[in-house]
């Protein structure tokens, strides 16, 4: 039996050094689950990094409240955004609009195809933030928003009209994926995924309030099996690049592009850049001034390989580069880039998964740093798959690596309706009397026959022994290993 390790983690204060630093992968190569600034896993997906006057937001699916897509039953989730000064430290700024009404729901639902791509940019002439997101509901595909701020809340407007599968049934496989591009004019155009021609990609171009498109459109700028357009210009050259071929959660599909002197083309041949878009699906290029310096960063989603919780899928972020012929280099997938100067201190790694059952379960030692109740245990933790059972933290004064010969303290059960399926802190409670200097043991298990309960584990910049693993056999001795842990904390009062 696979055993996993863990060890207590207190949350580090992220210290300023001369160039913020963001990270796509550990090491030793492995994907990384980001955190927001409260500790809770990032649960933005499919959507894209746009920069507002100096603030980075990020905008994406969640799938936290368990949305799988083809579940009839799931439900929807909604569409979320992050901010950050430095694409490092990123706060949780809520929902773009309340999706959990029965209009969304009936919208977006494992019922339908679900909803998707949250793309936004700016009118400068009427100063309204404009959202579009990929729907499968009605006519055209999509749905537009408006809001005076980058966060939202955003409002619904008419749907737009899209030239392309105009006379098409509803609720149908019109057109798919999608994103935003303004040009140099001001002038926008909508990049996107004609499903009716089997995935090919196509440029119409928009309204001059952006909320729908105007009836001229490009000739088929793929030849179908593609999806994910990204649209943007650099030096006078128009750029799309797009997942190639089209393959939905799919892990490690490639990313081509091609260049033309329009929006609406004609397009040159495609070049592939990238034969697994760094383990994930391309996702968008954004254009932005970093340090007086333009950098087009590109985004890719690191599926989880169609599993049934993709709240769990990473993220790879960073700027492409270019020949200078302006040919876009083949993508070298960067473990980290610099983003700007002053900013935060990169996170400790950190990788969500989703493995604990009845027949696996996880201990831990930890020696109080000073005497009075153990006031608060948090614990870092997410589900998959409809767990039947819950969560439970029993918490012990430790005096033997035999479990049984181990004094209980406090049990503690965390509902398994209250925990998603992104990692987050759960708060408990436990009010255990604790002496300074002496150990406590916490085993962390649950009795589910049904999906699993996870954690975010991560690796030790130096060695400790200070953690344990076990089976559910409790007259097994704890075994220490090293440099393992997971994310959690306490407070003694």
């Amino acid at each position: 039996m696979m055993k996993l390790y863990i060890v207590l983690l207190l949350f580090l204060c992220h210290s300023a050094i001369s160039n913020s630093q963001v990270k796509n992968f550990s090491s030793d190569g492995k994907q990384i689950t980001r955190f927001d600034a409260l500790g809770n896993a990032v649960d933005a997906h499919d959507g894209e990094i746009a920069l507002f006057n100096g603030t980075y937001y990020l905008y994406g699916t969640s799938y936290d409240c368990g949305f799988e897509w083809n579940n009839k039953t799931a439900p929807f989730c909604g569409f979320k955004t992050y901010s950050s000064k430095d694409m490092v430290i990123w706060k949780d700024e809520g929902f773009l609009f309340d999706a959990q009404t029965p209009l969304w729901q009936s919208r977006c639902d494992g019922k339908t195809y679900g909803c998707f791509r949250p793309h936004v940019i700016f009118n400068k002439k009427n100063k309204n933030y404009v959202l579009w997101i990929n729907v499968y509901d009605n006519v055209s595909g999509y749905r537009v928003f408006t809001s005076k701020s980058p966060i939202g809340p955003f409002i619904e407007v008419a749907e737009p009209k899209i030239a392309v599968n105009s006379t098409m049934p509803a609720a149908g496989l019109n057109n798919g994926d999608h994103d935003l591009f303004i040009d140099d004019d001001g002038t926008g155009y909508l990049a996107f995924t004609d499903w009716r021609t089997k995935g090919s990609i196509i440029v119409e171009q928009l309204t001059e309030d952006y909320l729908s498109g105007n009836r001229k459109v490009s000739s088929p700028v793929t030849e179908g099996k593609t999806e994910a357009p990204a649209l943007f210009k650099r030096n006078g050259i128009y750029y799309i690049t797009y997942s190639d071929p089209n393959c939905g959660y799919c892990s490690g599909t490639g990313t081509s592009y091609k260049t033309a002197k329009s929006p609406l083309g004609p397009w040159s041949a495609g070049k592939r850049i990238s034969d697994n878009s760094c383990g994930g699906q391309p996702s968008f290029v954004s254009t932005m001034k970093v340090n007086s310096e333009t950098i087009y960063l590109y985004g890719s989603d690191l599926w989880n390989n169609a599993a049934k919780n993709e709240a769990q899928a990473n993220y790879y972020w960073a700027p492409l580069s270019f020949a200078e012929d302006g040919s876009i280099n083949p993508m070298n997938c960067l473990t980290t880039f610099s983003v700007k100067k002053g900013g935060s201190s990169s996170p400790e790694v950190f990788t969500a998964s989703c493995d604990l059952d009845k027949t696996k379960q996880r201990s831990q030692i930890f020696t109080a740093s000073k005497s009075g109740k153990l006031n608060s245990f948090v614990i870092n933790t997410l589900k998959s798959g409809y767990p039947d059972a819950d969560l439970v933290l029993d918490f012990y004064e430790f005096t033997d690596s035999v479990a049984s010969k181990n004094k209980l303290l406090e049990k503690i059960s965390i509902p398994r309706d209250s925990i998603g399926w992104s990692a987050k802190n759960i708060k408990t409670t436990p009010k255990i009397d604790l002496a300074k200097g002496k150990k406590y043991l916490v085993v962390i298990s649950t009795e589910t026959s049904k999906g699993c309960y996870g954690f975010a584990l991560g690796n030790l910049s130096e060695n400790t022994t200070d953690f344990t693993s076990s089976s559910k056999d409790t007259g097994q001795s704890f075994q220490p290993e090293k440099n393992r842990k997971i994310k959690y904390s306490y407070t003694i009062k």
